[in-house]
């Protein structure tokens, strides 16, 4: 019985900046002291305010107009609200409801890859597990990382024609000198949304697979995905919205939450910074 895979993208990239998205942080991804590169801002201090990085704006315009996107005239910035240990305002300054960049495409094998969107955010710090302790340590030097969000629409349908995105995109950044896109560094990040159906016209459930730090790794949690769920439809098991994540060495995924929805994250304007009009030649 076979089964028709569907697959979008949301690629992540840190951009080179000189300093931080909203602050005068330095930004450097070659820091080896944990909690070096921070200030009250980006650790969100108490009534301390944002300002928006610049240069971390044109680069994305930059992006979207070299992946034939239509820029917007108005953007503006909105708060996406989750906890966790590593972002330190409990909220997430990112864009929602008026990004940057729209309705674009990259061509792969002569094929249109729709892109939704690219927007822009800040990134959050980063969790260190310690070998055997039983407790988990948190470095904020990443914390307020100009981190540039690229969405596809559904029109992928293998894990190679995934792959083959991934690595095209990354040759554009570099080009462009918008990110080093080292993705050993976590400078570029993969997240794939997959779901499959008899159809090739609808959708099944979709599932998304994190922590895919390379493109090998891609194409490995694609395909271990479309055979696992290939298994549980032909079995009349019931496959569930999750987020999953990728084990490298046992290449394999495993699951980790029910996935959210975007009204689970409370998603409304960003109070502290202004709306942004772009003019574009």
């Amino acid at each position: 019985m076979a089964y028709f895979p569907t697959i979008g993208l949301e690629i992540h990239a840190e951009l080179k900046t000189k300093s931080k998205m909203f602050c005068s942080c330095a930004n450097n991804p070659d820091e080896k002291k944990a909690n070096i590169n921070i200030c009250p801002i980006c650790t969100a201090q108490p009534g301390t305010l944002p300002v928006i990085n610049k240069e971390a704006v044109r680069k994305v315009i930059k992006t979207g107009l070299a992946l034939n996107c239509r820029i917007s005239e108005h953007s503006k910035f909105d708060r996406k609200n989750y906890f966790y240990p590593d972002l330190p305002k409990a909220y997430q300054i990112s864009q929602y409801y008026l990004p940057f960049c729209q309705n674009g495409y990259l061509k792969i094998n002569n094929r249109k890859i729709r892109i939704r969107e690219i927007h822009l955010e800040e990134d959050t710090g980063k969790l260190i597990h310690p070998q055997g302790a039983d407790y988990s340590l948190v470095d904020f030097n990443r914390a307020g990382i100009p981190l540039m969000e690229l969405v596809t629409e559904p029109d992928i349908h293998s894990a190679k024609e995934a792959k083959k995105f991934a690595e095209e995109l990354r040759l554009i950044f570099r080009y462009l000198d918008v990110s080093d896109a080292n993705m050993e560094k976590g400078q570029m990040r993969c997240e794939v949304n997959i779901s499959l159906n008899k159809d090739p016209k609808k959708l099944g459930v979709k599932v998304e697979i994190k922590n895919l730090n390379s493109f090998r790794a891609v194409e490995k949690g694609i395909d271990y995905e479309i055979e696992r769920q290939t298994k549980m439809l032909e079995s009349r098991k019931k496959i569930i919205q999750e987020t999953r994540g990728w084990n490298n060495v046992k290449e394999i995924t495993f699951s980790q939450r029910e996935k959210e929805e975007a009204h689970d994250y409370r998603y409304f304007p960003e109070p502290d910074l202004p709306m942004i009009k772009i003019l574009t030649r």
